[in-house]
């Protein structure tokens, strides 16, 4: 009763102190500022209600915890389609099966094919011709019978051929066509994968015409290594730089935690939803995690000074969080400070703002709201 009496007329004097009829003066009397510094007065009651205590630095790890989802690692995945129109004649693969780099994965009868195995072989005949045209006049100008004019016309359409000739093998080599073939054009074109992996997707139908255009007929994937995309706030971000362990959890494996490494964090922020993408890279040499496959993460950072503060010690106005710190003297101030992620305890971890050996108001600091 005697406490509730107490702060009762605690509560009389602060009230009145805001009664703007002939207040300001007993307002006066409360509080007074010199800058940044706010000071008591001996005789007000405030002084009974709050509690100040020292803060002391302790080890402490941010953990922030978002969902992400599974995805094929780009350098480890690929989409196989026909660069030319044309009908598959055969398949070389069946789902499931492992391919190394090069191996043959369909061939097509395609009249686009044919034609760029005979533009190489033009190309290629008409700067041979080009060559040799060139070399005797090399030669008829060495024996003093030819003419300088006759040897530079041929080094030009010697160098005009060979610039027709590289790109007709540049147009094979993209394909995946060998130059050296002694028949490019001549045969079936083979598709082959660009990558080792396993065949993930098989939707090759013998007989069926394709357009250059169509989507991609196979993919060939590597999965014994994935990414998660985790979605990280903005607010979280600054995590990132410092993790010492990330936890991954899966709907599909509820009883099973995976640990992965982050492989890059994302340049740009979404508009939406104010996150950027973090890719972690995860083991799968079993194979268990399926492309976009929901996850749970959770990031660890590694051991830093904070402090943890209670709760209602924290205020906030238009400039941030902030604490009321003790000067002595009845002298106080406000310091703004940054915090980790929320959680449900009672205390709030602050790792700037502060430093150890400070005073701050644990309790009653509601009071300093209006001193202004």
């Amino acid at each position: 009763m005697k406490n509730q009496i107490l702060f009762s007329g605690i509560l009389l004097a602060l009230c009145a102190c805001g009664n703007r009829t002939g207040n300001e003066q007993a307002e006066g009397k409360q509080f007074s500022l010199d800058g940044e510094y706010i000071t008591v007065a001996e005789s007000s009651p405030v002084l009974q209600a709050i509690q100040i205590e020292p803060v002391e630095s302790a080890e402490y790890q941010a953990s922030v915890t978002t969902s992400g989802t599974v995805h094929a690692i780009p350098s480890r995945y690929a989409e196989i389609a026909s660069p030319f129109a044309g009908r598959i004649l055969k398949s070389y693969v069946h789902l499931g099966q492992k391919v190394a780099v090069g191996a043959p994965v369909f061939e097509i009868s395609s009249p686009s094919f044919f034609e760029a195995g005979k533009v190489y072989y033009q190309s290629k005949q008409e700067m041979d011709l080009a060559l040799k045209n060139l070399n005797r006049e090399r030669d008829l100008l060495a024996n003093r019978v030819g003419v300088a004019k006759a040897l530079e016309e041929a080094e030009v359409n010697y160098e005009l051929k060979k610039k027709d000739f590289e790109q007709a093998q540049a147009a094979l080599a993209v394909f995946q066509i060998d130059p050296d073939d002694p028949t490019p054009g001549g045969g079936p074109l083979i598709i082959r994968s660009p990558i080792s992996g396993e065949v993930v997707i098989d939707k090759i139908l013998i007989g069926q015409y394709i357009r250059e255009d169509a989507n991609a007929l196979a993919i060939v994937a590597d999965l014994a290594k994935v990414w998660v995309s985790a979605h990280v706030m903005e607010k979280d971000i600054r995590f990132m730089d410092n993790i010492a362990h990330i936890d991954i959890n899966f709907t599909a494996f509820p009883d099973k935690s995976y640990v992965g490494t982050i492989v890059h964090v994302g340049d740009m922020l979404e508009e939406d939803t104010r996150s950027t993408e973090v890719f972690i890279e995860c083991d799968n040499s079993d194979l268990k995690l399926k492309h976009l496959m929901y996850a749970t993460v959770t990031f660890t950072s590694e051991p830093s000074k904070a402090f943890r503060v209670p709760r209602s010690a924290v205020l906030q106005d238009e400039d941030g969080r902030y604490l009321v710190v003790s000067e002595g003297d009845n002298k106080f101030r406000k310091a703004l400070i940054t915090v980790a992620p929320n959680d449900k305890s009672d205390s709030v971890v602050v790792l700037t703002g502060i430093q150890s050996g400070e005073s701050i108001v644990t309790k009653g600091a509601f009071y300093f709201i209006d001193a202004r």
